[in-house]
């Protein structure tokens, strides 16, 4: 840091700009901020960071706004999903309220239906023996 060291060698505090320069507490983690009267242009700084200042707030208002219209969105979502989720868990249970009922007869028209096919082969295939 050889920025920081002074003509007769001694240490300077840590300095960011002319004029601006920090020192240490007494073993706190506090730092404090001397300002050099001798420069003049601090009224355009802080005027700049002012100005920095209101930009960011007025970024971070936006972020927030963003932020809430998708956690809104989210929400509406998902209780979109939910009720679909219910409705398809409901016509699961319908549809198989319907097999149960209507299963069995189900079955017995696969089997004559088959049945019947092996049938048609069966007589289909002695007619062209002969």
């Amino acid at each position: 840091m050889a920025s920081n060291l002074h003509r007769g060698g001694t240490h300077l505090p840590y300095r960011s700009r002319d004029g601006l320069s920090t020192r240490s507490g007494t073993g706190s983690e506090e730092i404090q901020l001397r300002i050099d009267p001798m420069h003049s242009d601090l009224d355009d700084e802080i005027s700049g960071l002012h100005g920095q200042v209101k930009q960011l707030k007025n970024i971070a208002q936006e972020i927030g706004s963003e932020a809430k219209f998708q956690r809104d969105f989210l929400d509406e979502l998902q209780l979109t999903l939910i009720r679909a989720q219910a409705g398809v868990k409901n016509n699961i249970r319908k549809l198989n309220l319907s097999i149960i009922q209507s299963g069995n007869n189900h079955i017995m028209h696969v089997v004559l239906f088959a049945l019947f096919c092996f049938f048609i082969l069966y007589m289909w295939s002695k007619m062209f023996k002969r």
